[in-house]
Order: structure tokens, then sequence, then C-alpha cells
């Protein structure tokens, strides 16, 4: 992998997360009352990963990590994080899955999507919870993804 494609990744993956938080963490932090709810786009493959993706597993993986250390920190001032991972919604990213990936034995196979409403209904479950309730990560996937079986 290129070091400049390893940068970009993790400038846009986790950098980028890192300066969304930063950002609303000062709002929710001066605001009278105190607090928020941060939500972090994980990743399934931040613990099972595909083939050849060490860039964007690096920074799911790191993704996992800040928004631990966000609930953490965000304790004093209550602010909560969380973060959802997502398999397989169908999206632009995701439409070469229909005809078929890299799996982790070499072979190529079509994988299963679901509707990305699922991910925003997920969300918004999350964003929903009163400040004394937190879900710290969440994973939905499409049902007949091999990611169970990847690991």
């Amino acid at each position: 992998m290129d070091v400049s494609a390893w940068r970009n990744c993790v400038d846009i993956n986790l950098t980028g997360s890192f300066l969304c938080a930063r950002a609303a963490w000062r709002i929710m932090r001066a605001q009278s009352p105190q607090g928020g709810r941060i939500i972090n786009n994980g990743s399934i493959s931040a613990t099972t990963p595909r083939p050849g993706s060490a860039a964007y597993t690096a920074t799911k993986h790191a993704i996992s990590g800040l928004t631990k250390t966000l609930a953490l920190d965000g304790r004093s001032v209550n602010i909560t994080c969380g973060q959802i991972d997502i398999g397989n919604a169908f999206t632009e990213l995701v439409t070469r899955m229909i005809d078929g990936t890299v799996q982790a034995d070499g072979s190529m196979r079509p994988e299963p999507t679901m509707d990305v409403q699922h991910v925003a209904d997920a969300v918004l479950h999350m964003a929903g919870l009163p400040p004394e309730a937190n879900v710290l990560s969440m994973t939905v996937m499409a049902s007949n993804m091999p990611f169970v079986g990847r690991g």
C-alpha cells in the first residue's frame, strides 16, 4: 500500500472523526445544561477485517478506541459517545459486493446487502435515548453476510 493512500484513509476515517467530535464536544461542554451525544461511524471490519484492508481496518479499530475514550472522558460533562458498526448497507460503496467480493479464503463471492434505512433507524434509536442511557457499540448488518463466519 502506498503511504499516501494510508495517510488519506487515516485523515478521512480517523482524523475526520476526531475533528468532528472535538467540535461537537466544545459546543456540548459550553452549553447550559452541559451534555449531548456523539455517535461515531465504525465498521465490522474493526474486529473482523476483509483481505487487503489494512488502512481501513486500522482506522476503524482506532474509532473503537476513540469512542470508548470519549464515552469515559465525557462523563464529567454529560457527553455520551457510542459507535455504530455497519455491515453491507446498500450504498454506492457496496454495489460491487452484489457481483462478488474477495473472501478470507481468496474466493470471490457475492454478498447480501440490507437497506440503508435500517442503519438510519439504528442511529435514530441510539440518538433518542435519554442522557442516562447509552449504546456504546451496536452492529447492524445484512443478516446473511459472511461476517459472522469470517473470523
